[in-house]
């Protein structure tokens, strides 16, 4: 162990620098704080007013700058809103604008503000902190670059001027026969919202220019199309149309013309929707103004169909064909309206014929014996007119040809007037002496009872059902030639009521009533001055026999009559008619089957007036007056 000597009398002796060096640092402490004090005020007086050091923009160092400086600097580095063009494009139009006519800028004031503003932002000592690291490391202020979007919303809504349309319909103009056509246009409206959408984001990507699709909205009109519709109208009134037509003979007939006034007032402008709602003109022409004219001439275009007529050829069995058969036709005014429709919107030919419903006869050319079961001869009538005048006998040869090859279906009704048809000089019959009520008189178509007189004999021979006969007002001799006798006769007239005839129909009919076709021929016989019908079909197994005639209540003939005719000269005569008894005559008709039992009977009964013998003298014969 250590040990210290102490003197107690000795004082101890102190190290003067333990006492300098604290106040020499001190001192020195408070001498370099008051230094830097005086530096960092005199650094702050220096950039007061100024940009701190190590502050940067666009690569420029504006630290010490005042903020007109640093604006002078960096006035200029900024060249993007002037080097930048964007091009909006709209279809083959095309409008360029710069970035600055866009509204994109440097914004300068504000860069500088920031770049004066950096050091600045805190309390004193944040302020030291950040000038001293903005010093040691630098700060660079990024250039504050504006878009102004309400300016480049003003240049689309200019080019926008240039684009913009409402929609327009299209108008048909018609004055009269003038007819003209505005088309329909689209609408277009630029949609600037949508068209900034695509100009932000190539601005704010600081694309260098570029193109930018102008986004426009189009309006479809109401109506877009005129011109087709114009056209057609044009064509409808291009000309009248005509319609002809043929006759069955081949002769032309009509023209009849649509003309172009009646189109005109005819014609129709509608508007039409399609599935989209877009509308389009329809030009009509409302022809059906002339169903009444054409349902009018109808009436006079339409013709029977002809059968064919045919004779039975004993031979070979089969039909020879005598007079071919013609289609019947009818106007077909919904095909003929149909027609003239289209020919008025046709710019070709505008004459059309008119459209005919055809019908075919019953039987054609090519209708066989077999199909109607026409197999044999089944009956005959005949009947004398020896001692005819050359009147009668023509209306006899006529009449009688009214009937050759005419077929009767199974069924059917025979009428002889039906087929005799008009008796008149227009048809071929000429002037005689014919009975009228109860006496002789002048008239057209002496000699067709003759006809129908034969045609009943050959229709009571082949057992067929009588269903109209009428016996003459008196006994004419000329039926009674041949054996025949007296009560075979059948009476028939047509009475002219435009010439005020008041007299009744009579008619001569029967009905086929068996399974077969009836097929008539007639004939005549000049030699023996004989008519005759022959009826060939297929007998259903029945004989006729003519049971007997019973003549009672017998008359003596009347008084002659004499009539003039001023055909004659004084002294001559001419016997037209000779006396008769008047008498009830029954005659029957006993049908029997193949076995001889009897089927049917009928008697045909006929009551005759007394008849006076009828000659005709030159007028002024004395016997006129009796």
């Amino acid at each position: 162990m250590n040990r210290v000597d102490t003197y107690p009398d000795e004082a101890p002796v102190v190290n003067p620098w333990l006492i300098r060096l604290p106040i020499l640092f001190i001192s020195g402490a408070i001498l370099l704080f008051i230094a830097v004090v005086g530096l960092i005020v005199a650094f702050e007086i220096a950039f007061q007013g100024r940009i701190y050091p190590g502050v940067y923009s666009y690569g420029v160092s504006l630290g010490g700058m005042t903020p007109e400086q640093a604006r002078e600097a960096l006035d200029g580095r900024f060249t993007y809103d002037e080097q930048a063009v964007f091009t909006f494009r709209y279809g083959d139009q095309f409008w360029q604008a710069r970035a600055g006519e866009l509204g994109v800028y440097f914004d300068v004031e504000a860069t500088v503000g920031e770049a004066f503003a950096a050091g600045r932002a805190g309390n004193f000592a944040v302020n030291l902190i950040d000038q001293a690291f903005n010093w040691l490391n630098g700060e660079t202020i990024t250039p504050i670059i504006r878009y102004d979007q309400n300016a480049a919303a003003q240049q689309v809504a200019r080019i926008a001027t240039e684009i913009n349309r409402p929609a327009r319909d299209a108008v048909l103009h018609i004055d009269g026969a003038n007819i003209s056509a505005t088309p329909g246009e689209t609408g277009k409206a630029v949609d600037v919202r949508s068209t900034l959408y695509r100009l932000d984001a190539a601005v704010l990507n600081f694309d260098a220019g570029g193109e930018i699709p102008l986004v426009v909205n189009e309006t479809v009109p109401v109506s877009l199309d005129a011109e087709t519709a114009a056209t057609r109208a044009q064509i409808a009134l291009s000309g009248p149309v005509t319609l002809t037509a043929t006759a069955a003979d081949g002769s032309a007939l009509g023209p009849w013309t649509a003309t172009v006034a009646q189109i005109q007032n005819l014609l129709r402008i509608d508007t039409v929707a399609d599935a989209n709602g877009l509308l389009t003109y329809d030009v009509e022409v409302d022809v059906a103004a002339f169903r009444p004219y054409l349902e009018e001439l109808a009436r006079g275009l339409i013709s029977q169909p002809q059968d064919a007529r045919y004779h039975f050829n004993v031979s070979t069995g089969q039909l020879d064909v005598i007079r071919s058969g013609v289609n019947g036709r009818t106007l077909d005014v919904d095909g003929t309206l149909q027609r003239l429709h289209d020919a008025i919107f046709s710019s070709g030919n505008r004459t059309i014929s008119l459209a005919f419903h055809e019908e075919a006869p019953r039987y054609g050319n090519n209708t066989t014996a077999a199909e109607l079961g026409i197999t044999q001869l089944v009956s005959t009538g005949q009947s004398y007119y020896t001692g005819s005048s050359r009147a009668r006998i023509e209306n006899i040869i006529l009449a009688a040809s009214r009937f050759d090859g005419l077929v009767i279906a199974p069924g059917e009704l025979f009428s002889f007037n039906r087929y005799v048809g008009d008796i008149s000089p227009e048809s071929g019959f000429v002037e005689g002496f014919v009975i009228v009520g109860d006496r002789t008189v002048r008239g057209v178509g002496g000699g067709v009872c003759q006809v129908s007189t034969t045609a009943f004999r050959a229709a009571f021979y082949g057992g067929y059902q009588i269903e109209e006969r009428h016996a003459h007002g008196y006994r004419v001799g000329y039926y009674e030639i041949g054996g025949e006798g007296v009560g075979m006769d059948a009476a028939i007239y047509i009475p002219d009521r435009a010439a005020g005839e008041t007299y009744g129909e009579l008619d001569f009919t029967f009905r086929n009533d068996t399974p077969y076709h009836l097929l008539i021929e007639t004939q005549i016989y000049p030699g023996s001055n004989m008519v005759e019908f022959r009826f060939y079909s297929t007998n259903p197994g029945r004989q006729v026999v003519k049971a007997g005639t019973e003549v009672s209540e017998v008359q003596p003939p009347a008084a002659t009559q004499y009539v003039a005719n001023s055909d004659l000269g004084a002294g001559q005569e001419l016997q037209v008619d000779w006396a008769a008894e008047g008498s009830y005559v029954q005659v029957t008709r006993i049908i029997n089957d193949p076995s001889g039992n009897e089927i049917d009977r009928y008697i045909f009964a006929s009551r005759y007036q007394p008849w006076g013998a009828v000659i005709q003298v030159a007028p002024g014969d004395s016997r006129l007056s009796s």
